[in-house]
């Protein structure tokens, strides 16, 4: 929620590069949606989680961002997903058949605990997760003052990632694979080979 949000920068990074692969995209932004708590009890559905629903259902992939907050994604980003309870009577439901990339950002060396929070939201959703993800640690040091990364170590894992997930989704999209998860297995193991590529110790 923060104006400089490093979870933010992170994700403009993969949605470039996920433009460059061909994709339009949107930024759906939590600070300026300011959407309300979920509430069950009410039927009430304001502008802003319309937008959000509409575009989660109009996506044929999606990338999620989130900094690690006590072990888990942040609470913001929680209400987010609930919202998205009014998928479950669309055809096909929820996040059916959508692929999604994951990243986290975290002030210290820890940052999966977030991905998994996520991994297990798109799971139950039935999406599809990207296995390998884009964890990044001391976020502080990560992003310059503009918002981009300060170093290539931080900005090809990301648009690499934004790129896999546009080609496993075009490829689910034209029914070139009929195993999701196996063409997420291959989009983890094209990211591990960016990552493994990048010189150690800069």
């Amino acid at each position: 929620m923060r104006p400089t949000s490093s979870s933010r920068a992170a994700l403009k990074v993969a949605l470039d590069g996920a433009a460059e692969a061909g994709a339009q995209v949107d930024l759906l932004d939590l600070r300026q949606l300011n959407l309300p708590m979920y509430d069950p009890s009410s039927d009430e559905v304001p502008g802003s989680v319309t937008r959000l629903v509409e575009s989660v259902y109009a996506a044929d992939g999606m990338i999620w961002s989130s900094p690690l907050y006590q072990g888990s994604i942040s609470g913001s980003f929680k209400n987010a997903l609930d919202w998205l309870i009014l998928l479950s009577d669309r055809e096909p439901a929820y996040l059916t058949d959508k692929v999604v990339g994951l990243i986290s950002v975290a002030g210290g060396t820890q940052g999966l605990q977030a991905i998994n929070t996520m991994e297990f939201i798109v799971r139950a959703l039935r999406g599809w997760a990207v296995p390998l993800v884009v964890p990044i640690p001391q976020s502080w040091q990560a992003f310059e003052d503009s918002g981009r990364p300060a170093n290539p170590q931080i900005e090809e894992p990301l648009k690499t990632l934004g790129g896999e997930v546009v080609r496993v989704t075009r490829r689910l999209a034209q029914k070139e694979i009929t195993d999701p998860g196996a063409a997420c297995a291959d989009a983890a193991k094209r990211l591990a080979g960016v990552v493994s590529a990048q010189p150690s110790g800069s």
